[in-house]
């Protein structure tokens, strides 16, 4: 029977673990569908991964040539210039059915260049493109944003009040 993504497959889960180490191991995140525009998730949200010491790279060819956190906003992946530090992340702020394109167009400018990991945000579920991604060794991370991970995973949330499931002795 077809979930509400159309899909006949299990909604994907994740360990507190892989997602701990993915946004640990992670430095260099191209950013596919980010806006310029403050009040969209893909903008406050690459914002916050900035602030957090990750190296954002903007892709949007409808912002193309704009900038936005102090980067030049690329039209495609393949725009990234080789001197580029390696790219370990693409975060897809596209629809599902958009995210299949992105996926691929990652596989191609990016897997040599060190892409390990394809996340996905809240909402973008596409079976068929993680398991393109997986069959070339690359992670895949589904409806989940890693925001709202990275503030879950550690402790950031716990300060506003919510139970994270994680245990910690630290005092903030």
């Amino acid at each position: 029977m077809p979930n509400e993504h159309g899909s006949g497959a299990p909604l994907p889960s994740y360990s507190d673990a892989y997602l701990k180490r993915i946004l640990t191991e992670t430095k260099t995140i191209a950013a596919v569908g980010v806006s310029r525009n403050e009040i969209r998730p893909s903008h406050y949200v690459a914002r916050y991964l900035k602030t957090k010491g990750f190296t954002v790279i903007p892709v949007n060819p409808t912002q193309a040539g704009e900038t936005v956190f102090g980067e030049t906003i690329l039209s495609e992946m393949s725009e990234i210039p080789a001197d580029r530090d390696p790219i370990d992340m693409v975060d897809v702020f596209r629809n599902s059915e958009a995210a299949g394109q992105v996926v691929d167009d990652a596989l191609e400018a990016l897997l040599e260049r060190g892409l390990r990991t394809i996340w996905m945000q809240i909402g973008v579920i596409n079976h068929e493109a993680a398991a393109r991604a997986e069959a070339k060794g690359v992670q895949v991370v589904m409806n989940r944003c890693p925001k709202i991970e990275y503030q879950r995973l550690f402790g950031e949330l716990r300060i506003g009040g919510f139970n994270t499931g994680q245990i910690s002795s630290r005092l903030r």
